[in-house]
C-alpha cells in the first residue's frame, strides 16, 4: 500500500466517522447508496387546516388517515441528497427548513435536501409563527406541532441515512391517459402532464426493494372542504398499494400540478383512484430492471431567486380583503414572506448523468415541467412541485394572459414570466452538470 493510497484511505475513514458512520465506499469506482425511512406527522391537537380559503381558521376535527414524512437518502462518494415526500399541502416554512437542513448536515453529513409536500388539502396550516398577531396565543397548538414536525422529518432523514446500502437502480416513465386533467385552460387542446415516473432502488446484495419513488401530477383534492379531518388523500393509498406489492418504502413526489386535477372518471373515491394509480406504478416498476451502477454520479445545485410581487400586502385595503378571504394571522405571515418580493428556491440534481430531478417551491403549471422535459435531453426528468418552500402559483405566460384562478395576481403574486425564468435556469444547470455548457 503506497503512501498516497494510505492517506486517502485514512481520510475516507475519518470522514466517514465524522458524518455519522455511513457505510464505507470503495475508493475506486463510485457507488450509489440508498436508504429509506418514514415517520408519522399527523397533528395530535386541533389546528387550522390548509388548502381551502373558505375554511378560514376552522380547526381540525380528527384524522381520516395518518399523515407521514417519507425520506429517501442517496449517496455517491461524499455527496448526499435527501428526498422527502410529505403528506402536507406544502413543504415547511423557511425557518423550519433551515433548521432541518442544519441538523441533517451536522448529524448526517447531508448537504442537500428536496423536501416537498404532496399538496393534500387535508393537512395542517404551516405558515403561522410564534409572534403576536401571527399565531402566538391563539394557535399555540399549531406552533407546538411545527416543532414536532421538524423533529419527525429530521428523524426520518437520519434513519434513512443510517440505512444506506449499495443499491441497484432503474428509472423509467410512461404516459397515462385518463388519470388527470387541466382545470384552468380555456383553449383546446388543454395541456396536461401525463408523465408517470418511477425510480426503483434495490439492495445490491439481497435484491430486496429499498424504495420506489413515484412522480405523478394531480391535485389531491378528492375530499370535500367541509371534511375537517386529516388525510393524505389518494397519495397514501398509492404508497400503501405499492409497498404491499413491491415491498420497501414508497415515496410519492407531486409534480407541476398548479393547473392539474386528478380525473377519477369511473374509479369511485380517492381510495379507488389511489389503487388504480398504484397498479400503474407497480406495472411500470416491474417492467424496469434495476442494475448496479459501476460509475455512479450525483450533482446538486440550488439557488434562491428574487422576483417582483404583483400584490402589496402593506396596502391596508388589500390586507383587509385577504384577511377576510383567509384569516388575519395567516395573512400577516404572508406579508412577512413577500416583503422583499417573491423568493422561490430552485433545486436541481443530476443522477448518473442522465436522470434529472428538478424541484421548485410553488404550484407550477404543468407546461413548465413538460417543456423542460422536452428540452433537457436526458433519459428521464422528474419534476417536484411544492419543494423546499411555497410561493403560490407559477402560471405560464400564456396562462397568465388567460387569467382565472391560479393565474391571477391574487393567488399568483409572482411577476409574469418567473416560471419560465426558473425553468431556463434549470435547463442551463443540467447542461452545465453534463459538461455541455
Amino acid at each position: 500500500m503506497n503512501a498516497r493510497f494510505t492517506v486517502r484511505f485514512l481520510l475516507a475513514v475519518l470522514l466517514g466517522w465524522c458524518l455519522g458512520g455511513s457505510p464505507s465506499v470503495s475508493l475506486g469506482a463510485s457507488r450509489l447508496l440508498a436508504g429509506a425511512a418514514r415517520r408519522e406527522i399527523t397533528p395530535k391537537d386541533a389546528v387550522p387546516m390548509w388548502g381551502y380559503g373558505a375554511r378560514h381558521d376552522a380547526l381540525s376535527q380528527g384524522t381520516l388517515d395518518p399523515l407521514y414524512a417519507t425520506a429517501l437518502v442517496l449517496q455517491v462518494d461524499q455527496v448526499k441528497l435527501a428526498i422527502v415526500g410529505l403528506d402536507l399541502g406544502r413543504s415547511p416554512s423557511e425557518s423550519t427548513l433551515e433548521r432541518i437542513r442544519a441538523k441533517i448536515l451536522e448529524r448526517g453529513g447531508i448537504a442537500h435536501a428536496m423536501i416537498a409536500g404532496s399538496h393534500t388539502h387535508h393537512g395542517p396550516v404551516l405558515e403561522l409563527t410564534d409572534a403576536d398577531g401571527k399565531g402566538r396565543g391563539r394557535f399555540d397548538a399549531a406552533l407546538r406541532y411545527y416543532a414536532e414536525l421538524e423533529d419527525a422529518i429530521v428523524d426520518a432523514i437520519l434513519e434513512a441515512n443510517r440505512a444506506l446500502v449499495p443499491a441497484r437502480f432503474a428509472a423509467g416513465g410512461k404516459l397515462l391517459d385518463g388519470f388527470n386533467r387541466n382545470r384552468h385552460a380555456r383553449r383546446e387542446p388543454k395541456p396536461v402532464d401525463r408523465f408517470l415516473g418511477v425510480m426503483k432502488f434495490e439492495d445490491e446484495q439481497t435484491g430486496a426493494t429499498i424504495a420506489s419513488l413515484v412522480n405523478f401530477t394531480g391535485h389531491p383534492t378528492n375530499l370535500p372542504a367541509q371534511t375537517l379531518l386529516f388525510s393524505a388523500d389518494y397519495v397514501g393509498v398509492v404508497r400503501a398499494y405499492i409497498e404491499s406489492e413491491l415491498g420497501g418504502t414508497a415515496v410519492f413526489m407531486q409534480g407541476a400540478s398548479g393547473d392539474i386535477s386528478v380525473d377519477r372518471g369511473n374509479r369511485g373515491d380517492h381510495v379507488d383512484f389511489g389503487k388504480a394509480l398504484g397498479r400503474e406504478v407497480v406495472a411500470l416498476a416491474r417492467s424496469l430492471t434495476a442494475q448496479s451502477v459501476s460509475r455512479a454520479g450525483l450533482k446538486v445545485r440550488e439557488e434562491r431567486f428574487q422576483f417582483r410581487s404583483r400584490i402589496d400586502l402593506k396596502n391596508p385595503l388589500l390586507f383587509t380583503a385577504y384577511s377576510i378571504a383567509f384569516f388575519p394571522e395567516l395573512v400577516r405571515n404572508f406579508a412577512d414572506e413577500y416583503q422583499d418580493g417573491i423568493r422561490p428556491r430552485l433545486t436541481v440534481a443530476l443522477l448518473n448523468e442522465q436522470i434529472a430531478i428538478v424541484g421548485a417551491s410553488g404550484e407550477f403549471f404543468c407546461q413548465h415541467a413538460t417543456r423542460l422535459r422536452e428540452r433537457a435531453r436526458v433519459e428521464q426528468l422528474f419534476f417536484f412541485g411544492y419543494c423546499n418552500g411555497y410561493h403560490q402559483y407559477f402560471p405560464t405566460i400564456e396562462a397568465a394572459s388567460e387569467g382565472g384562478y391560479g393565474a391571477d395576481q391574487q393567488v399568483a403574486p409572482v411577476e409574469v414570466g418567473a416560471g419560465e425564468a426558473l425553468m431556463n435556469a434549470a435547463l442551463i444547470w443540467l447542461f452545465q452538470m453534463q459538461g455541455k455548457l
